[in-house]
């Protein structure tokens, strides 16, 4: 869905368009029809003595556009003010009740008329109209088919005033500014954030494009506590975060699909990224009981939408790309967006370099008015070369130049993946629906570098390993819902029901055991002599999960909502692993769980919720790690306790604070008869407040701004390690990012960003031998957009701040960037 300042845009150059049209064009998806339920009912309630809006149907006006209301009584006359090109007209004591939900909105229905949207502000329903020339105008009048608003165009005035046309805020899924309102990632239906009794944030596109973010590990760095792991091209996990102190560890999905991969992912394609807190296997199987990350890509548009953009910036780095979207045919029932980007960046670090190639296609197809399907795909290709950052002494990190490389310039990570699926959705009713999902990934890694084995801190030589690490790994998933509303008395229910396939092929292919040249920290010289790759351990896994859940959103009033699911899976893992010249062996381990989840949320008045929670998780260990007779270990479990408060400020600006409890059992540990071997006696605890603030503050003026302090520590162990606080994980982390665009003048459009983050000091591994230190970054931007297009300027690190942001828990930490400029121009046509 459109950015609201592009959806303006378009409008602004939108010829004729036939009403008919637009008439069968649906406004929402079939999931957002699902999506009613509750919503929908909240504001019926809410509509006490209100009049109720309850459908709107598009006809064409002789001049301009009719809109012909059906109302449960009388309107009241509207009060309107105009601003530049815009009519505002607001009826009071009156609320929209639509079978879409509460919102309305219509582009270029008429010649002259560019943009109408029609919204509930409290208790009134705000009219919003925008001219091409000049503000069209307004008259109500009541005939036998109901309510009719006749809007006419306007008529352009001499005054250079007039010309200003006014950028319309809209309230609707994807057009919501810094403050969304809905999500679908924490229950697998379009519900309100207030209405979930979970951890919720959203990054919305607008806080990506105004940061000039490129990549997922800058855009997280708003979210509230998210940290980034270390080890990127080197992971077998790809570049991670950590939630609430746990590392997602393929807890990355896209559009809900697990969206494994070995590179850094970019946020070219995408319109929003939405974390969700806390354990989450009900919905995404299993994981770490921190949290899950779930990106949402760009949709195909109704009307045509172009946009081409180029970006260049500090260490030679520079990219482009083109967001293509539009109907494919007369009646739009078929609909496309293409997205293509190419980045080509250098560093700050000596010899570090990479490229990154991705092409998003989409198509949607309304097969009917009941039926829809998407069908996408995505290939990526990456290089850049290996960095394993700075290295860490006996007394902490060493202080070396934060440009020092210590690797070789041939040493790098190369990826190809492509990913290809569809989603059905087929709506039986205003209440049953059943969507279905299917997906192929395929991804082959190569990792070709000299890593760090040890450190001589005297001598300063730091030895390191010819490593080298490929194969081909592939990922098949698939489900089937079903999503339905029932009453039982006077209780509103909200059902869905889920079954769910996996399958995991990977066949990685590593060598580590041979030295390569040593290199002095001091004073480097590189041999720049490549090795030759003679893999030494391979593996073949096959890995099935099939997962059943259920699920009920159930409103027991209009102000009291429960939350109550349950999920069983069965994992079955088949994997071999073979030293070279060596028998393969083979490991068999089928593990099973049942995962619950429970909460309540209470609005004791409207804009507040108060919530709390049950969630639990549950992550199988590796298929081919035993117990010393030879016995599989058990599935880790994670469970969690939360309680919160989100309330809303005003209708643009929310705040939400939630405080909780998540504990990690079965941890392997030590096993103190037999050091070779471990047993499962461990617990890893995670407690702590998060303030989360939202929108805008004032029109103009907005925010995203959060708060987390965390005690994220060891609570047992067979070793001297309780107590210790997790790797990477600071107490307290604080970040803001505003901005403040001009609204009118000759200025107008004319905006500047500050963003601040900071995130105290952190130990470096589990030992707590070593401490990360704290930092205090700024980062500041300016851009003006007028028409259609954007210019801004991106400034990270303006005070040049020398930080670090993760460690890898052994020898190597990662430098943060210094003072980076970054300018990019964007046009829509």
């Amino acid at each position: 869905m459109m950015h609201k300042v592009q959806r303006l845009m378009l409008a602004s150059v939108l010829a004729w368009v036939p009403v008919s049209a637009i008439a069968a064009e649906p406004n929402l998806t079939e999931g957002d029809r699902d999506s009613v339920g509750q919503t929908e009912v909240r504001y019926l309630d809410m509509a006490q003595g209100l009049t109720q809006i309850t459908n709107i149907q598009v006809e064409p006006g002789n001049p301009g556009v009719r809109l012909v209301l059906q109302t449960s009584g009388s309107l009241a006359t509207p009060e309107t003010s105009t601003v530049g090109n815009a009519l505002i007209a607001d009826i009071p004591n009156a609320v929209l009740a639509l079978p879409e939900g509460d919102f309305f909105e219509v582009v270029g229905p008429a010649e002259g008329i560019a943009f109408v949207s029609i919204t509930t502000v409290g208790d009134r329903v705000r009219i919003s109209l925008t001219g091409t020339d000049a503000p069209p105008s307004l008259s109500l009048s009541s005939e036998a088919t109901g309510v009719v608003l006749a809007v006419l165009p306007g008529v352009a005035q001499a005054d250079a005033a007039s010309d200003e046309a006014l950028q319309i805020s809209v309230t609707g899924q994807g057009d919501e500014g810094y403050n969304p309102s809905t999500s679908s990632t924490a229950t697998g239906t379009d519900t309100a954030l207030r209405d979930v009794p979970l951890s919720v944030q959203v990054i919305p596109e607008a806080v990506i494009e105004d940061r000039g973010v490129t990549e997922l590990s800058d855009a997280l760095e708003t979210a509230g506590s998210v940290v980034p792991t270390s080890g990127r091209g080197t992971s077998v996990f790809g570049p991670g975060f950590y939630i609430r102190g746990f590392n997602t560890r393929g807890g990355i999905f896209r559009d809900g699909v697990q969206a494994t991969s070995l590179s850094p992912l970019s946020t070219n394609d995408i319109e929003r990224v939405e974390i969700l807190r806390g354990p989450a296997s009900i919905l995404f199987g299993q994981g770490e009981p921190g949290g899950i990350i779930n990106v949402v890509p760009k949709r195909p548009l109704s009307e045509p939408f172009y946009e081409l953009s180029a970006t260049a910036g500090s260490f030679a780095s520079y990219s482009g790309g083109l967001d293509f979207s539009g109907p494919l045919n007369d009646d739009r029932s078929v609909r496309y967006r293409l997205n293509v980007s190419y980045e080509n960046y250098d560093s700050f670090r000596d010899v570090v370099n990479g490229e990154r190639l991705v092409i998003s296609p989409i198509v949607t197809w309304d097969i009917s008015p009941n039926t829809s399907i998407d069908v996408y795909g995505q290939y990526t290709s990456d290089r850049e070369t290996i960095d394993e950052g700075i290295v860490v002494g006996a007394n902490g990190i060493l202080d070396l130049p934060r440009d020092r490389f210590l690797g070789e310039e041939f040493g790098e990570f190369t990826q190809d993946q492509f990913n290809v699926g569809y989603r059905l959705n087929h709506q039986f009713n205003d209440d049953w629906s059943v969507r279905h999902s299917l997906q192929y990934l395929q991804y082959q890694p190569e990792r070709y570098a000299p890593l760090f084995d040890s450190f001589d801190e005297a001598t300063g030589q730091l030895d390191r390993l010819a490593y080298y690490g490929g194969g081909n790994y592939q990922r098949f998933f698939t489900n089937a819902e079903a999503v339905g509303r029932f009453n039982t008395g006077s209780i509103q229910h909200r059902l869905l029901f889920g079954v769910e396939y996996r399958n995991v092929l990977e066949q990685p292919e590593f060598q580590f055991s041979n030295l390569y040249t040593p290199i002095n920290v001091f004073n480097p010289v590189y041999t720049g002599i490549p090795y030759a790759i003679q893999p030494e351990f391979f593996r073949d896994d096959t890995i099935n999960t099939i997962g059943v859940y259920l699920q009920d959103q159930i409103e027991l009033s209009p102000n009291l909502n429960l939350l109550a699911g349950i999920r069983y899976d069965t994992v079955d893992q088949f994997r071999t692993t073979q030293d070279v010249g060596e028998a393969r062996a083979e490991f068999e381990q089928v593990d099973s769980a049942f995962s619950p989840r429970f909460g309540i949320v209470y609005q004791p008045v409207e804009p507040i919720s108060l919530y709390a929670s049950y969630t639990s998780s549950f992550s199988p260990s590796f298929g081919a790690s035993l117990n010393e007779d030879g016995s599989n270990f058990e599935p880790e479990r994670g469970r969690q306790w939360e309680v919160g408060m989100k309330a809303d400020l005003s209708d643009r600006l929310s705040l939400n604070v939630a405080a909780f409890d998540i504990r990690r059992q079965n941890v392997t540990t030590p096993d103190p008869n037999n050091p070779l071997f471990s047993v499962q006696t461990g617990e890893v605890a995670s407690r702590g407040l998060e303030l989360n603030l939202g929108g805008e503050i004032s029109p103009g003026w907005n925010i995203t701004a959060g708060y987390t302090l965390l005690d994220a520590f060891v609570s047992e162990d067979n070793t001297d390690v309780v107590g210790n606080r997790l790797a990477n994980i600071p107490e307290n982390q604080f970040s803001l990012w505003t901005t403040y665009e001009l609204q009118a003048g000759s200025l107008q459009g004319l905006g500047f960003g500050l963003g601040l983050f900071y995130l105290s000091d952190r130990p470096g591994n589990l030992d707590n031998s070593f401490t990360i230190p704290s930092y205090f970054r700024t980062d500041a931007a300016l851009f003006y957009r007028r028409d259609n297009w954007r210019a801004q300027l991106n400034v990270e690190n303006l005070f040049d701040t020398e930080y670090f942001t993760a460690s890898d828990e052994f020898l190597g930490v990662t430098p943060g960037s210094p003072f980076t400029v970054t300018a990019r121009v964007a046009v829509e046509f």
